[in-house]
């Protein structure tokens, strides 16, 4: 399910709340909203609301780490791919075909990543493309100097980590997001919005604030998802980093 639909559920939930509360306070008889008992659902709403800021907070921390730590991922990539094409450019035209192919499946690995066709899923999987085979091309080179040696050696060590990084980015692909926390978290709220509800004067301006307070909410959890998963919907992770090294590539 998408992070947008995700949190058009939570919308409905949290408002529907709220509206549950206004509702309910029509059929609660005089001495269920006394002063006293105002009192106490204040305080066990407010230990809620505590406990829903706390899972809310931990919740935006993991998703803005995931989507950080994919973000210096990418960045990694397009400086390691640089620094191979240089280390090929210094070797000699011996390495020409292998700087082509570098192009080509990075050209390929950007396309995937970022596809153009926007109902296309970006595609991960290192064995998708052909820059797996980059290593085995790099091991055939046959060095006659020192310096060759030198440049096939430190070429050969970014490659290993550039296909480290591509496998750390396909481990990740998955949500970092407990599903339990989150079905939680909107119960929580949606409990809270009820007891907004419910000792609320029915009138128009409740309404609205509660409204725009359920909305709130809701974009949160929108932000949480989109977040979560940085190569798809509106928040994704800038393919610049791969677009600029790309176009550097065999210069």
């Amino acid at each position: 399910m998408s992070a947008l639909a995700t949190g058009g559920i939570v919308f409905v939930c949290v408002f529907g709340g709220a509206l549950l509360g206004l509702f309910m306070h029509r059929l609660l008889p005089d001495h269920h909203t006394s002063s006293d008992t105002k009192d106490v659902v204040k305080l066990g709403m407010g230990l809620l609301a505590t406990m829903a800021a706390l899972v809310l907070s931990l919740l935006i921390a993991s998703a803005k780490g995931s989507y950080d730590t994919q973000s210096r991922e990418v960045t990694q990539l397009a400086a390691n791919i640089a620094i191979v094409d240089r280390a090929l450019a210094y070797y000699g035209p011996e390495a020409k075909d292998i700087r082509d192919n570098l192009r080509r499946s990075m050209g390929l690995i950007v396309e995937q990543m970022w596809p153009t066709d926007a109902s296309r899923r970006a595609e991960l999987d290192p064995a998708s493309t052909k820059a797996e085979g980059l290593y085995e091309q790099l091991q055939a080179l046959s060095p006659q100097t020192e310096a060759q040696r030198s440049l096939k050696a430190e070429a050969l060590r970014v490659a290993v980590e550039f296909a480290q990084t591509r496998s750390l980015l396909f481990a990740q692909r998955g949500s970092s997001i407990p599903l339990p926390f989150l079905v939680i978290l909107i119960f929580w709220v949606a409990v809270i919005f009820v007891s907004f509800g419910l000792f609320a004067p029915r009138n128009a301006t409740v309404i609205v604030a509660l409204l725009v307070c359920a909305l709130s909410v809701s974009c949160a959890i929108f932000l949480i998802l989109e977040l979560d998963q940085p190569f798809q919907g509106f928040i994704q992770v800038s393919s610049a980093p791969l677009r600029s090294a790309l176009a550097r590539l065999g210069q």
